[in-house]
């Protein structure tokens, strides 16, 4: 299935970088309406997340990166200075000259993992299970060891880790921590 990104008044040349824009918080949508309307091909990645409410768990439809979407501009043909002022954009992500293009492949591999609904597939297992001894491989806890808890979701991990003579309980990136 085709990714959700809008086609630009001609079709972009190929090799035409993405930049990345940030978004008002929770204006994800607003900015990607608007931009499109003014010509611009954009792409939001999206995921399926569990959302707790009011004692109902639900899935709803969510950003991947909330408050940033990616846009496609080919600079020689294309101003990019009216995307400051859309509705629902805070910034274009820019250095010096302008703005900084997203190395090549990486707004490709995100579209790569898209799922036919055109979702993020984020449903890889959880290789550990309650009383796992884990090892935390970067941040602040680099290095250290533990006992897996629980997983929050999809993409964070809970641990019981010895710190200060006590064990506590410390949420951490999935990614963050591999098996002893």
């Amino acid at each position: 299935m085709m990714p959700a990104e809008s086609s630009m008044p001609g079709t972009p040349r190929p090799g035409t970088p993405w930049y990345v824009v940030q978004c008002h918080p929770r204006a994800e949508a607003v900015a990607e309406a608007n931009l499109r309307r003014q010509g611009y091909r954009t792409y939001c990645p999206r995921y399926l997340k569990k959302r707790r409410h009011a004692r109902r768990v639900e899935t709803v439809t969510a950003p991947f990166f909330p408050c940033y979407l990616f846009v496609t501009l080919d600079l020689e043909r294309q101003r990019w200075t009216p995307i400051r002022s859309t509705v629902g954009v805070r910034q274009i992500i820019a250095g010096g000259d302008g703005p900084t293009p997203v190395p090549d492949g990486i707004v490709e591999a995100i579209m790569e993992r898209q799922n036919d609904a055109g979702m993020i597939d984020t449903s890889e297992a959880n290789p550990f299970s309650h009383g796992d001894r884990v090892r935390v491989t970067d941040g602040a806890f680099a290095d250290l060891e533990g006992l897996f808890d629980c997983s929050m979701d999809e993409h964070r991990v809970i641990l019981l880790l010895d710190l200060l003579g006590r064990s506590v309980r410390v949420k951490l990136p999935t990614l963050s921590v591999e098996a002893v």
